[in-house]
């Protein structure tokens, strides 16, 4: 009888592999057109998705937990025989990179899961083909669809003849927390998907922070086309990396700073205009397995606009987690010692809500819901 192939034969194509950056965690990186040449991937499958989405390239980086270093040949039973995933969606001008340590973290402290951080909306290696994307092509709604063809595309949910159950748990920052709001959840089973957004930069009640974006959109934009005014990107720079960075590591900060020098302008000014003139209110109110985490002193999503936001889209507010902290609340930087012990503190909070959100979506996968009650 001839051995069923794995649809997730992928995992063997990475790029290159590496010690990840927690013990007894390793890593592997992924490039979706090297994956078609190799094979793993069938062109016309990969080439459809890319074209879908108005990308070159898509890239991911995928994390798991050994005790050893493991053998090639058996990183595909590694990655494949789990109960599911912890997906990072980063946010604007980031890459996979910028989770630094949480992604091992979540898979260290639950070994049955994996995780996938990836590249996406024209950052890192996950380039839009068009250097001045519309913002019709690069906002949240966008990459959530983005996002959804990539799952397809590498078959990570439970496929037929799997016996395992599989839990997809999102967990998506700033830009990439707003994206999760346009998850669909009616192309998803009961207890399928979970989703943690961490600052999602969802403007559609800040008005302040949403003429900011597309104010700034614009400018940055505008030195796409305008040489001239390169030395205002001088002053630009430095001052946006700080208001989004703030709290943040330096690891963090000089990503961002790289990232932003690596990204065409038209790509960077495109996808922070698109934030802020996002009035796509099609939100699914479905909030089962969603949990939206809130800096207090977060300089770029507001959080009393936030908050009149998830009220009004009747968010429960047992599923809203506020902290101490600012826009990149999970990441401890070394401005000040009250600093890096309140992220640490979120940092560990965050890793908690992801393992929570993923038992309780697979026990529902595993036992079915008791009449009369309500999963959180």
């Amino acid at each position: 009888m001839l051995a069923r192939k794995s649809p997730l034969e992928w995992v063997n194509g990475y790029t290159r592999r590496e010690v990840g950056l927690v013990p007894k965690t390793y890593t592997a990186t992924y490039h979706l057109t090297e994956l078609m040449e190799k094979g793993f991937i069938e062109k016309e499958d990969g080439q459809t998705m890319l074209a879908e989405s108005g990308l070159t390239e898509f890239s991911w980086a995928v994390t798991w937990p050994e005790d050893y270093e493991t053998p090639d040949e058996d990183i595909l039973n590694r990655v494949s025989n789990v109960q599911g995933y912890a997906i990072f969606v980063h946010g604007w001008t980031g890459n996979h990179t910028i989770w630094e340590e949480l992604p091992g973290m979540v898979v260290h402290a639950n070994r049955r899961l994996a995780a996938i951080s990836e590249d996406h909306n024209g950052f890192g290696d996950s380039l839009f083909r068009d250097v001045t994307p519309s913002m019709e092509a690069c906002n949240p709604p966008a990459a959530m669809r983005t996002l959804e063809r990539w799952i397809h595309l590498l078959k990570l949910r439970r496929q037929p003849g799997d016996p395992n159950r599989k839990v997809l748990n999102f967990v998506g920052h700033s830009m990439g927390g707003a994206t999760l709001f346009y998850l669909n959840p009616l192309l998803w089973d009961a207890g399928e998907v979970t989703r943690c957004a961490i600052a999602p930069a969802l403007l559609l009640e800040d008005e302040m922070h949403r003429a900011f974006y597309t104010a700034l959109g614009l400018g940055i934009g505008i030195l796409h086309h305008v040489g001239v005014f390169k030395i205002l990107e001088r002053i630009i720079k430095p001052r946006l990396i700080k208001s989004l960075c703030s709290g943040a590591s330096d690891y963090v900060k000089e990503t961002h700073s790289r990232q932003y020098d690596e990204t065409p302008r038209g790509i960077t000014g495109a996808t922070f205009m698109a934030m802020g003139m996002l009035k796509n209110w099609e939100i699914p109110r479905n909030w089962e397995f969603f949990r939206a985490i809130l800096g207090h002193r977060d300089p770029l999503v507001g959080l009393t606009p936030m908050m009149d936001l998830l009220s009004k889209m009747e968010f429960p507010a047992a599923n809203v987690r506020v902290v101490a902290g600012s826009h990149y609340l999970f990441s401890i930087g070394t401005e000040s010692p009250h600093n890096a012990f309140t992220h640490t503190q979120n940092r560990d909070l965050v890793i908690d809500d992801i393992l929570a959100l993923h038992e309780n979506a697979l026990q529902i996968q595993l036992k079915g819901r008791k009449i009369g009650t309500k999963s959180k």
